[in-house]
């Protein structure tokens, strides 16, 4: 896992102005996905699903995680434990709060996902947690 600090670096952002942004996304998506906002726990789409799929950047559609790494962390969030590849996110550190994380977000469109933890204790292959917003990714489950 790489990390970057640049919060002014906006790589991958599809040519699009954030006027742009705000016409395509809802109030809430643009809250979440283009200033880092967070839904409130247990009250997103995805926190409990167990529907079988992979899930997606809600702002551009890059696959980004998968169901079979998702787990219940108790948390209210989607968790998942790794990326679909890790060239599918990137990291910054986020001291936002007063502590520091590590922020997600889409590297294609630079969209924000959430924050991902380490050495939670979760039995997981690594260790990971991947706390990811609903509103921030799209569910498209995998065909019947």
């Amino acid at each position: 896992m790489s990390e970057t600090t640049r919060h002014g670096d906006r790589p991958g952002t599809t040519g699009r102005s954030e006027e742009d942004w705000r016409s395509i996304l809802s109030p809430e998506e643009y809250r979440v996905l283009r200033e880092a906002g967070t839904e409130r726990p247990f009250t997103g789409e995805y926190w409990d699903t167990r529907t079988e799929g992979v899930y997606e950047c809600r702002a551009c559609g890059a696959e980004l995680f998968r169901s079979d790494t998702k787990f219940d962390a108790h948390c209210g969030w989607p968790s998942f434990y790794a990326p679909l590849a890790e060239d599918r996110v990137r990291y910054i550190k986020d001291t936002a709060l007063g502590m520091e994380r590590v922020e997600v977000r889409c590297a294609a469109c630079d969209s924000h996902m959430g924050h991902v933890f380490g050495g939670e204790g979760f039995p997981t292959p690594t260790d990971l947690r991947y706390c990811i917003n609903s509103v921030s990714v799209r569910l498209v489950p995998a065909a019947s």
